[in-house]
């Protein structure tokens, strides 16, 4: 009796350690048929235009250090390239590639602004240390701190700080007429931008006053995290994720990279549960544009509002 009880068991446990490895193959099977099956769009920074204006001004400054976020783009946009001699990191178009990046890993190097002889420097509240601005001041370098814009909205003061500070009125006025594309999806579009740094293991939840939620916005979309997060970014819970059950993914381009991949976005905590995790749904777009809120904007949201429609409604 005892030896047909412990055979009856071996039994029950071979069957359990078969039909254990027939669901790992399953899921596996199933992961890899999502990924088979993924829809992600790119947007790159080469596609992305900026547009030049030529009013035949003369700016008031010859040798500018442009360190504000993507002021060195507005400069350039404005035709002002060539008074230029150093610009931040996130102004990253290739007009501009022989600029050297005065503040690397975005910290500025005092050094290299000092030696760049500039009669002016933009700053704004992201421009750090703060010690370096200190310095700047210190040995009578102008300094000029225009505000962080974090809206398509505020893109046009951005452009109108940087103007007036140059005075140069007639190109802003040239540059505001380029800058007027509006666009809407009909279909409404749930989307929840994620920022993920996989080698800091960072990975945050887009909320309301990310910057990504105006552009999601203003495709006509619907920034889910903005509805459930009062502040701009919220560390990545399966709770939240599940509960806002976005249609598509956005991502910054090397985001996507940092974390493996499709693969690898698919097995951070909730991304499984969504719509667009299962499904795939991604759209990514380059890192120094998404958030830059400068000239190039307009072009990436008439790319942005496509890419949502193409991928969402897939």
């Amino acid at each position: 009796m005892i030896i047909k009880q412990m055979r009856a068991w071996r039994y029950r446990k071979f069957a359990l350690i078969i039909l254990s490895i027939f669901l790992t193959f399953s899921n596996t099977q199933l992961v890899l048929a999502n990924i088979s099956q993924s829809s992600i769009f790119n947007i790159s920074q080469s596609q992305l235009e900026l547009p030049i204006v030529k009013s035949g001004e003369i700016p008031k400054f010859h040798r500018v250090v442009a360190l504000a976020n993507g002021s060195a783009e507005i400069i350039a946009a404005l035709g002002y390239h060539n008074i230029l001699v150093g610009r931040d990191i996130a102004s990253a178009i290739s007009s501009l590639r022989n600029i050297p990046i005065d503040n690397p890993g975005h910290n500025i190097s005092t050094e290299l602004v000092i030696s760049q002889k500039p009669d002016l420097i933009l700053v704004d509240d992201s421009s750090s240390p703060q010690t370096a601005i200190a310095l700047f001041s210190k040995v009578k370098l102008r300094v000029e701190k225009i505000n962080n814009v974090f809206s398509y909205s505020a893109i046009s003061q951005k452009e109108e700080t940087i103007s007036k500070i140059l005075s140069t009125p007639k190109a802003l006025k040239m540059l505001l007429k380029t800058s007027n594309y509006e666009t809407k999806n009909p279909a409404h579009i749930q989307v929840m931008f994620l920022y993920l740094r996989g080698t800091a293991a960072v990975y945050l939840m887009g909320g309301k006053g990310s910057g990504a939620d105006s552009l999601i916005e203003q495709c006509g979309d619907i920034d889910v995290g903005a509805k459930i997060l009062n502040s701009p970014f919220t560390p990545i819970t399966s709770e939240a994720i599940a509960a806002a059950n976005p249609q598509v993914f956005l991502l910054m381009t090397k985001g996507l990279e940092s974390v493996g991949g499709i693969g690898g976005l698919q097995k951070l905590p909730g991304i499984a549960q969504t719509t667009a995790g299962i499904k795939g749904k991604v759209v990514t777009v380059d890192d120094s544009t998404l958030l830059s809120f400068g000239p190039r904007t307009y072009s990436l949201l008439k790319r942005l509002c496509l890419a949502i429609a193409k991928v969402g409604q897939k």
